[in-house]
């Protein structure tokens, strides 16, 4: 990095960015003044019918009006790139729009499908944005450090390539944060992504661009990625779906981040959506290209959906456990109710059985996993910032600086914390393993519950600068359990009031009770995760699918 300012670089990424959003044409309209919070409404009154009918379909109906020629790509792409840039405008969610390129594939894909009259793939004309780590051949790949900005990717992640293949169009890249571990997007070369149905309130992070450009369907299929909740954070935040797979089944050569080759707690790819067969695709499209072949660490494990995955094909009930509280950090009112109501509606149906599960010591997961995070006492993501000369974030600090459980390890240490996490794996199989009501013929457990329904955090998205309790999703990242949000409701101060008589279990839930003023977070998303056990992705997404279906889901309109 040469030796400008940190703040002259921050001046320069963004100087960048904003030329990139200028390209479009016609230009973004300029904002309403006086904005409220919520801003979600704001595209239908700034972009055409047409474009706000386009960016509102979900992406498997887009892929079919794109495969018939109803739709071309050329007039999809544009869509998007405009409701991208009006997004940006809303909650600072960009670090690059790619109109030349997008528009350039798009006329190829359209040029296609006009001589051959068939779509090129599966994902023909598809727009799918891309969080900024993940590497784009010839684009900055920065990963929100201010020391990195002049770094530029050599090659292509291999996910794009898969997704490239298929006929997608990569037209957006986003935000992310600081080191990219915070359960928020804010960093000091573009500032902070904000949510778009409260402004005051986090989009989650660290794939908080995503969340906030999906929110306010600037995308319809984007790519983040999840150490500790940074697919499901913005999801929930945001209102959508996101799945965290379970380990190496979406490859992921080519992303950057510091501490890449740590195995201690591996690192996942996964797609946030505005549908659930949007993440469906998203699956099946990358695991039929069988990545195994190219990056040996994916596990060569197609999308196996051809048959069912769950007891009721089999004539018996889809058992689902209800974590009403990690017994750490107490969940809000919009969270209990959507629990709630979600759970009452399951015990209506004949073919689900409801019961209560009981978490199993999550205070010593984080423990654990808070130990396996940085191992080298986060010297490379300081001597990152420490070259530039840039401060720390404030969730930064929370996340090195006051975290206890960060140290430089040795390698006796180090073994020591990874022992202790396949000894807590262990005792976790354990506990799923006794919910058996049966024994097969080998003396396996049979008729275990099949998915547990729980919280994505302890509340809706928190307040700017308040993300610091990280229980909920990182549990299922030390497990590895694939974990899949879906949106339930939102906030309603008339309905979600405090609960005055509550006792703080501690300082952890102390904190995060007196977040809690309902106005403070009106038209939140109020999302859940099913969460199944290591490798069972296609069985989560299928019992999704099911109680979607049964009981309704969402309660409420979203966009």
């Amino acid at each position: 990095m040469a030796t400008s300012s940190w703040e002259d670089v921050a001046a320069t990424a963004q100087k960048y960015r904003d030329a990139s959003i200028s390209l479009l044409d016609p230009p973004v309209p300029d904002l309403p003044q006086n904005l409220s919070k919520n801003v979600t409404d704001v595209p239908k009154q700034l972009l055409t019918t047409d474009e706000v009918l386009i960016t509102e379909t979900a992406p498997e109906a887009l892929v079919k009006s794109l495969a018939s020629g109803k739709l071309t790509s050329t007039v999809v792409i544009h869509a998007f790139l405009r409701r991208a840039g009006l997004a940006q405008k809303l909650t600072n969610c960009i670090t690059e729009l790619l109109p030349k390129e997008a528009l350039s594939r798009a006329k190829y894909l359209d040029d296609y499908y006009d001589q051959h009259k068939s779509p090129i793939g599966p994902l023909h004309g598809l727009p799918i944005s891309v969080k900024e780590h993940i590497g784009m051949k010839g684009k900055g790949l920065n990963c929100a450090f201010v020391s990195w900005w002049d770094h530029k990717a050599e090659v292509d992640s291999h996910v794009l390539k898969i997704l490239w293949r298929a006929g997608c169009v990569f037209y957006a890249r986003t935000n992310q944060p600081q080191t990219l571990m915070h359960l928020e997007t804010s960093n000091n070369l573009y500032g902070v992504t904000v949510n778009p149905y409260n402004r005051e309130l986090t989009s989650g992070g660290s794939s908080g661009g995503e969340g906030a450009l999906l929110g306010l369907r600037g995308s319809c299929l984007g790519i983040g990625s999840d150490i500790g909740g940074s697919i499901r954070s913005p999801s929930a935040n945001c209102g959508l779906y996101g799945l965290r797979p379970s380990s190496y089944r979406v490859p992921v050569e080519g992303w950057i981040g510091t501490m890449a080759a740590q195995e201690g707690i591996i690192g996942v790819m996964g797609p946030l959506s505005t549908s659930l067969e949007g993440v469906k695709l998203f699956m099946k499209t990358v695991l039929s290209a069988k990545p195994w072949l190219e990056e040996p660490s994916c596990l060569p494990m197609p999308w196996m959906d051809q048959e069912s995955h769950l007891p009721t094909s089999r004539g018996q009930k889809l058992r689902v456990a209800v974590l009403w509280s990690d017994e750490v950090v107490k969940p809000h009112p919009p969270i209990i109710r959507a629990l709630s109501e979600v759970a009452r509606k399951l015990q209506e149906l004949p073919e689900v059985e409801v019961t209560w599960w009981k978490p199993h010591k999550h205070d010593e997961a984080w423990e654990i996993i808070a130990s396996l995070y940085f191992v080298n006492g986060a010297k490379e993501d300081m001597d990152a910032m420490s070259a530039s000369g840039e401060p720390l974030r404030p969730l930064t600090k929370f996340i090195i600086q006051e975290n206890p459980h960060v140290k430089h390890q040795s390698i006796e240490e180090v073994w020591y914390w990874t022992s202790r996490r396949e000894r807590y794996r262990r005792e976790y199989a354990e506990v799923w393993n006794k919910t058996a009501t049966g024994t097969g013929p080998n003396g396996e457990p049979e008729g275990m519950i099949d998915v547990i329904l729980a919280p994505v955090g302890p509340g809706a998205a928190p307040p700017l600068g308040h993300a610091k309790y990280w229980g909920y999703t990182s549990q299922w990242n030390l497990l590895d359990y694939p974990a899949l949000v879906f949106p339930v409701s939102k906030v309603d101060p008339e309905v979600d009031s405090i609960d005055e008589g509550y006792e703080p279990m501690n300082e952890q839930d102390k904190f995060n009770f007196h977040l809690y003023e309902p106005e403070r977070y009106r038209d939140a998303p109020v999302s859940l995760q099913l969460i199944g056990r290591r490798y069972e992705d296609e069985k989560v997404v299928e019992a999704l699918e099911f109680i979607q279906d049964r009981i309704g889901l969402p309660f409420t309109t979203f966009v």
